[in-house]
């Protein structure tokens, strides 16, 4: 992908989880000049072969290139890789950081206070569907920033909402993520009154798979929350996390959330039974553990 001036765009992925590869598999096949680092090693393997370069340091990296993106884990990653005295904003300079992170808004907007070309793209979406170009961006950002970052956005997904901020951004992904875990939670809970009145797994496949009852949001998962497992991309510790930050920018507000607080409740159940890096779909297994289903018939 060549820049205006007829160059090759240069981007740096700090962060190698699943969701931060599918993001750099996608702008290698979109003929993007891709640097990439991960704290912990073992995670480039591939992405060399597809045409990455590996950096040994975030200062590498970012000296690099032209466009910084990070995916990391949460609030503490994002901390580190970006603020610490060798992070991102010590050597950014004249170049562009956009995080994809699912992070606290308030992170987000002390970010964009110290850095003006500081931008927030969360992803809705699992990591096929961002490798795919399906996934949709939250793209927050200044407009100049939106329109530096133009190539790397088209190249990523067509599906954009843009927001002028990155705290709105950020706050978007945790609305959407609390009607997500709770849509997994709810599903669970009906999975487990029809197993507590009788029904077996074939049954309650056939009542419930397709029904309009079910958010199409929640077809992903249908199967995993069925059966008590599935691909850990989201896992526990992860939507334990999410749901604690949408608490927390909602009792900024003065706002009180019961559902919330109560899926949140639910996943610290789930990552104290040992579940915590395991699928979101494993709150299901937490009605198994308490007697009120078997889950053998399955």
């Amino acid at each position: 992908m060549m820049d205006e001036d007829g160059k090759q765009v240069a981007v740096a992925v700090l962060g190698l989880g699943r969701m931060g590869r599918a993001v750099a598999e996608r702008l290698l096949d979109g003929g993007f000049d891709v640097t990439v680092w991960n704290r912990s090693p073992g995670r480039t393997d591939g992405l060399v072969d597809q045409g990455a370069s590996v950096a040994g340091s975030v200062a590498e990296a970012v000296g690099s290139v032209q466009v910084v993106v990070t995916f990391v884990a949460d609030d503490g990653a994002l901390r580190d890789i970006g603020m610490r005295d060798d992070g991102v904003l010590a050597h950014l300079g004249d170049r562009w950081w956009v995080d994809m992170s699912t992070v606290s808004a308030e992170l987000s907007g002390l970010l964009a206070g110290r850095c003006d070309r500081f931008g927030s793209m969360p992803v809705l979406g699992r990591p096929d569907a961002l490798r795919a170009g399906e996934a949709t961006l939250l793209l927050g950002a200044r407009q100049d920033l939106q329109e530096r970052i133009g190539s790397i956005v088209a190249a990523l997904s067509p599906k954009v909402l843009r927001f002028p901020e990155p705290p709105l951004a950020a706050a978007a992904k945790l609305a959407t993520n609390s009607v997500l875990l709770s849509g997994i939670t709810a599903l669970a809970e009906a999975f487990a009154i029809g197993r507590a009145g009788g029904l077996d797994t074939a049954q309650l496949r056939a009542l419930f798979q397709g029904s309009p009852v079910v958010a199409a949001a929640l077809a992903n998962r249908f199967d995993a929350v069925l059966e008590g497992e599935g691909d850990a991309w989201w896992t526990v510790e992860l939507g334990h996390k999410d749901a604690r930050l949408a608490l927390e920018l909602a009792d900024a507000g003065g706002v009180a959330l019961p559902l919330v607080s109560t899926v949140r409740e639910r996943f610290d159940q789930a990552r104290s039974a040992g579940l915590a890096d395991e699928d979101i779909a494993a709150v299901t297994r937490l009605y198994g553990a308490a007697g009120v289903f078997d889950m053998t018939d399955r």
